[in-house]
């Protein structure tokens, strides 16, 4: 069975389609990257399929659980990063992190904060209030909670947003390895190089519909640029940017 599959997954505000008909199969052990301007559904997208927002209409499927019929079920099994996320501000990243080990009834939580802080560069803050870190310590903080749980299937939104190119690296060398042990990745971004670089497989969204899907390495020298142009229109191209 796939780990995401959805069927005419539709959600209306008034007279407003966040999303319209989309139909998505993710199947497990893809970097699954979902490429589109801002407004185009994606983050929508993801709070149905994390069991946040119930959809108006269709079908969701989430490793093989309803997320509108089991939303906590869902939400146990699964990672998630909302993109502008950050850890309590009255807590340190070691405080936090054993918050979520207690939430989620992890034995070796102390191991793994150790395993995570180090992998991810922040080790040295552990101890330090998060009100007092960087954007980009606060998105390493966020990434840790993530994986700690060591779950099959993680969806983040905008995973590489404020990091510098050294850890922009990092993180996309830890995100390929997580996949090739076997997990699943859903990642949202509008960052045209992030879902190239990182994804095997890219969807286009717009209006709330899958426009077209693309393997990254299959496309010519221009790549997902022309794509999204040739899809799009020039001007949504360039609302998508570059990280």
């Amino acid at each position: 069975m796939p780990a995401v599959e959805t069927q005419q997954l539709t959600k209306e505000y008034g007279a407003v389609h966040a999303l319209d008909g989309l139909d998505l199969t993710i199947e497990r052990g893809e970097l699954y990257g979902l490429l589109g301007p801002n407004g185009s559904g994606k983050t929508t997208t993801i709070e149905i399929l994390t069991g946040q927002r119930v959809p108006t209409s269709g079908e969701v499927s989430v490793l093989d659980i309803d997320p509108v019929e089991n939303p906590l079920d869902v939400r146990r099994a699964v990672g998630i990063l909302p993109e502008r996320e950050d850890p309590p501000s009255f807590l340190t990243p070691r405080e936090y992190l054993q918050f979520v080990g207690d939430v989620r009834d992890i034995a070796d939580v102390d191991a793994r904060i150790e395993e995570w802080s180090t992998k991810l560069e922040f080790r040295g803050i552990l101890d330090t209030l998060s009100t007092d870190l960087s954007e980009g310590e606060r998105q390493r903080v966020m990434l840790a909670q993530v994986f700690i749980h060591e779950p099959e299937l993680v969806f983040i939104d905008e995973p590489l947003v404020n990091l510098d190119p050294l850890m922009q690296a990092e993180v996309r060398d830890i995100l390929t390895a997580y996949c090739e042990a076997g997990n699943t990745l859903f990642l949202s971004t509008h960052f045209m190089e992030v879902a190239e670089d990182l994804c095997s497989r890219v969807g286009i969204i717009a209006d709330g519909k899958l426009v077209t899907e693309r393997d990254p390495q299959s496309l010519d020298e221009d790549g997902l640029l022309e794509t999204f142009a040739t899809e799009l229109g020039g001007e949504s191209a360039v609302e998508a940017g570059r990280p």
